[in-house]
């Protein structure tokens, strides 16, 4: 009868309720610490949600509060850490840990902390994911945590359940499934109590290992994993019990979408059961029959549907975005393979421009997703129609290293950044190329996270393209090495540390500084920990002094992933670009201008709205 959520409306992050069926939000907590990640309790009694805190007090407000305002207090800021992990994606650690808490559904207090000691509970998780789950019968609480003393160094996440009544202590809890040295998490409870569902990964220090299907008994702790590399060769994401605790519904990256699969929990072969898009997010009804998801593809925006599972067109049940559709000419996708480096073809998007004339040449962009192991999948975003907007030809394909083609085809990116992958990506242009409606002498390159890598790799590797726009990129290997935070990742992609691998140098951008002549953008943001700006201002440096034109653009607020109003700056500043070495349409600003007086509002208020 009643949501939950998190507002910030009263100054803090704070658990909100109101009516579903309508009313006013009430404010429920005032904790002062903060709240977020709200879950019932079965039962309604309680919720479970996060908060930061110095660990060694706890969830006692007043100290916590004073230790916070003697780091924060005096002209003199500093950051201290002992040990790695000291920050993390955007934010400084600085001695704190997430834990999770119970909250009294009906007084809004916080009750207990479910998770004391020095570990984060739950542990990060990109992109967010269940971090933890009650039993159906509301007594248990089950959570992801990595207690490994070295964290920047190790993925091995597990599962701990812990009584949700009572005293709680730091050994309380007990780890279920510490026989396996990889990652296992989004654990969720059967129906019927007796088991849980979670996702693992075999490979310790390895986060896009293939994500197995497990179900745990939860009376035996015995294990019995649903799909491995023999029947379900793809990245599982999320999933759902059915009612009678019979099946379980997962969504997975297969083919450039993210499709919904159906398997019996006693074991089998698992069947697709929808392909619509990408789907975002889903819920099976009561019965197990149905499922209702949000879903968009290039060319259309988030909406919700419903659909039966065993077949049956998909019916569409909101409208939020149909002003917009009859308002806008969002451009339909068109799909091809071709053929790769090996003998494998390389899945590709292509986009065409609004008021496409099949007569024209337009110019070209290609787009290399971030990663490098994930993929690009039909998906509405901004990227796949700001630019045919101007009129680009816009392609976006999965090459080697990408999700969703079996995992061989992931893990051989592996200790070969700048190998296969590169050869694969200068096949797709080749071919591209040759499209009657492409300008090959127009084509300019752009790459996010991974894909700024690639774009920095390509510079001083060819002169192919017309343009090459690199965005949170990395340029020199042993350097990102010693200043990201998650290390597991590079010791994993390359074999090792620095000085123990070779691949560092084999594979940095920065040794091919003397090749470097095509026209370049560069933008990252100084809050990218993940990777660091200063590999982008490097970068930036090397084309500096090597004469090749080029602009930098440093966000001070922005993470690895701008923020919506920080996106809109980012498209027209490649709008700008792209027009000066592609002869698309100019953006509907000029950026530098516009940056000043984002700085220095013009008086002219008129003028200050139309920008």
């Amino acid at each position: 009868k009643t949501i939950v959520f998190t507002s910030n409306r009263s100054g803090t992050a704070q658990l909100w309720t109101m009516p579903i069926d309508g009313g006013e939000a009430r404010q429920l907590t005032d904790f002062a610490l903060g709240l977020d990640g709200p879950v019932w309790s079965p039962d309604g009694k309680f919720i479970a949600c996060t908060t930061e805190v110095f660990p060694e007090v706890g969830i006692d407000v007043d100290k916590n509060k004073r230790i916070a305002k003697g780091l924060a207090d005096g002209k003199t800021k500093v950051h201290v850490a002992d040990e790695l992990l000291y920050r993390h994606w955007t934010s400084w650690h600085d001695g704190k840990r997430s834990h999770i808490v119970l909250v009294d559904a009906q007084s809004g207090g916080v009750v207990r902390d479910l998770t004391p000691g020095k570990f984060d509970a739950p542990i990060f998780m990109l992109g967010g994911g269940r971090g933890y789950a009650f039993s159906p019968d509301g007594k248990e609480l089950c959570y992801v945590a990595n207690h490994e003393a070295k964290q920047a160094e190790t993925t091995n996440a597990d599962l701990f359940v812990v009584p949700v009544g009572g005293p709680i202590d730091e050994k309380t809890a007990v780890n279920i499934t510490r026989d396996n040295r990889g990652w296992d998490g989004a654990p969720l409870y059967s129906p019927d109590g007796r088991s849980i569902a979670f996702l693992s990964q075999e490979t310790a220090g390895y986060e896009s290992d293939l994500k197995r299907l497990v179900v745990l008994d939860r009376k035996s702790l015995e294990v019995r994993y649903l799909t491995d590399r023999s029947n379900f060769d793809d990245m599982i994401n999320d999933m759902r019990w059915t009612s009678d605790s019979k099946r379980i519904v997962f969504e997975a990256d297969y083919r450039g979408r993210t499709p919904l699969f159906a398997i019996d929990a006693a074991g089998g072969e698992a069947t697709q059961v929808l392909v619509h898009g990408t789907i975002a997010g889903y819920e099976l009804s009561p019965d197990g029959q149905s499922v209702v998801y949000a879903r968009r593809t290039v060319g259309e925006p988030l909406e919700i549907f419903s659909a039966k599972l065993d077949g049956g067109e998909p019916r569409r049940l909101t409208t939020f975005n149909e002003a917009l559709e009859r308002e806008v000419d969002f451009r339909p996708v068109e799909e091809t393979w071709i053929q790769g480096d090996g003998d494998y073809s390389v899945h590709c998007f292509v986009v065409k421009p609004h008021g496409f004339d099949p007569a024209q040449r337009y110019p070209l962009i290609v787009n290399v997703h971030g990663g490098p192991q994930s993929q690009w999948t039909d998906a509405f975003r901004g990227d796949w129609q700001v630019y045919p907007a101007k009129g680009y030809v816009v392609a976006f394909c999965n090459p080697t290293g990408s999700t969703g083609y079996g995992q061989d085809f992931t893990d051989a990116i592996v200790g070969d950044y700048g190998g296969r992958v590169y050869r694969d990506l200068m096949r797709v242009t080749d071919a591209l190329a040759t499209l009657p409606f492409v300008d090959a002498k127009r084509i300019g390159l752009m790459g996010w996270s991974y894909g700024g890598y690639m774009s920095m790799w390509v510079e001083g590797q060819t002169d192919r393209f017309a343009c090459n726009a690199a965005m949170m990129g990395i340029f020199d290997l042993a350097s990102f090495y010693g200043a990201t935070e998650e290390v597991w990742f590079p010791e994993h992609d390359m074999k090792g540390t620095p000085w123990t691998s070779d691949l560092y140098e084999r594979w940095s951008p920065s040794k091919y500084v003397k090749n470097f002549k095509t026209p370049a953008l560069v933008v990252t943001g100084e809050l990218d920990y993940r990777c660091p700006y200063t590999q982008s201002l490097a970068y930036f440096t090397a084309l500096q002094k090597m004469g090749v034109p080029s602009r930098l653009v440093v966000m001070p607020d922005a993470g690895h992933w701008p923020a919506w109003h920080e996106m809109a700056f980012y498209f027209n500043v490649h709008l700008d670009f792209f027009h000066r070495y592609l002869g698309g349409e100019k953006a509907p600003y000029d950026v530098i201008e516009h940056a000043r007086n984002l700085a220095f509002p013009a008086k002219d208020e008129a003028k200050t709205d139309k920008q």
